[in-house]
Formats: C-alpha cells, sequence, structure tokens
C-alpha cells in the first residue's frame, strides 16, 4: 500500500504516523497556570533529541475550536515546564490529567497525586513520577494548528530504587515506563532483553599485505 502524504488529509496521515510510529514515550506535562495553579496534561508526541545541549521536544495541537491548550499557553507565558515520565503506578492518574478539565482546574490534586515544587524552576510535579526533567523553553516552533516545544533540560529527578547501585544507569526492574502505541492502547517496558552489535570484522575483511 502506498499513501501520499501530500494529499491525504491530516485525520489519516495522524493515523498512520502514530500506529506505526511507536511505542512513543508520554510525557506528563506541568505548568503553573495564570492564576498560579497546576496544570498537567500528557503527550505523547514526545522525545530526547539532543544531549548537548540537553534538547526535550514536544507537540502540542490546538483544541479542535483552534485555541491553544493550557499547556501551551501557559509555556508560553512562563517560559518553563516539568516533564514527568509515567509507570504504572501513576498510569491511571495520567488519564485523569489527560481529560478536559476547565482551565484553572489542578489536574494533579483531581488526580490524587502529590505536588512537589521544582528545584529550578516555578513549576510542580508530581512526586509519585519515576523521574522528572526540569525545562527552560529553548524555542518555540508555531505551526496552523500545532506547536513543538523545544526544552532545555536544567535540572533532574529521580527515584532512588529506578537507577542501579553506581547510579549510571536505570534499574530495569524498578524503571517500567509505559508508552502509546495506537488509540487506547499502551506497552509497558517490563519485558527487555539485549541486543549485541556482531563486530564489523565480521563483514569487512582485513587487505591483503
Amino acid at each position: 500500500m502506498e499513501f501520499d502524504f501530500t494529499v491525504l488529509e491530516a485525520q489519516s496521515r495522524y493515523r498512520l504516523l502514530t500506529n506505526f510510529i511507536g511505542p512513543r514515550p508520554i510525557a506528563l506535562v506541568t505548568t503553573r497556570s495564570e492564576a498560579g495553579h497546576n496544570n498537567a496534561a500528557p503527550m505523547s508526541f514526545f522525545n530526547v533529541f539532543s544531549h548537548d545541549p540537553p534538547i526535550v521536544v514536544l507537540g502540542i495541537q490546538t483544541r479542535l475550536s483552534g485555541e491553544e491548550k493550557d499547556t501551551v499557553a501557559n509555556i508560553r507565558r512562563t517560559q518553563e515546564f516539568a516533564i514527568s515520565m509515567v509507570d504504572m503506578t501513576i498510569a491511571q492518574q495520567m488519564l485523569v490529567c489527560g481529560l478536559g478539565f476547565d482551565t484553572e482546574v489542578d489536574e494533579l490534586a483531581m488526580a490524587g497525586l502529590t505536588a512537589k515544587h521544582c528545584s529550578q524552576i516555578d513549576v510542580c510535579y508530581p512526586a509519585e513520577a519515576p523521574c522528572v526533567f526540569e525545562c527552560r523553553v529553548e524555542r518555540l516552533i508555531d505551526y496552523h494548528r500545532r506547536t513543538l516545544v523545544l526544552g532545555e533540560v536544567v535540572h533532574m529527578h529521580v527515584r532512588p530504587e529506578c537507577m542501579d547501585a553506581e547510579g549510571r544507569y536505570v534499574d530495569p526492574e524498578h524503571y517500567q515506563p509505559i508508552a502509546r502505541l495506537h488509540a487506547d492502547n499502551y506497552i509497558t517496558s517490563d519485558r527487555q532483553f539485549v541486543l549485541t552489535a556482531p563486530p564489523i570484522s565480521d563483514f569487512i575483511k582485513p587487505q591483503d599485505q
């Protein structure tokens, strides 16, 4: 089957992209509302794109009306946001945060999550999250119905049990983030395996001397 994205309507492009590009990590994005309340919303158009500088990217669509979502409006105003990774312990609460509450509703409180203040930015995050990235806006790229948010990570929080004894790598027994596939289908990383690349010498033989 072939699909010409230059003529395909937006909803079909969305369906194809989200069905085949996955699993996509979930960012539970927290921001501060204009009145000072916590705002939290899950985003699955998210990933890390650079470590030097440390840049993460969010893709946030507008509402059906074309109006900006609270998350984008808050990020635009404050230039700050936090990203919490989601595991099974907060999966249901993440879904609650994604409901269409009014602007000044505190989604963290509504979901029963414990708000904890960030170290370097004026945003709260759920204390129950396995790890959290504090971010400042590096730049915003606006499209017709979507804003790409490039955030520079300035601080990170990690639950101690999520890392190995040396504090260098994650402990896969304790850090098992979930990710979105398509529609209401998700996957968890509780089944991990090792793939080791063969040496290049198996394929490139040295020239005869």
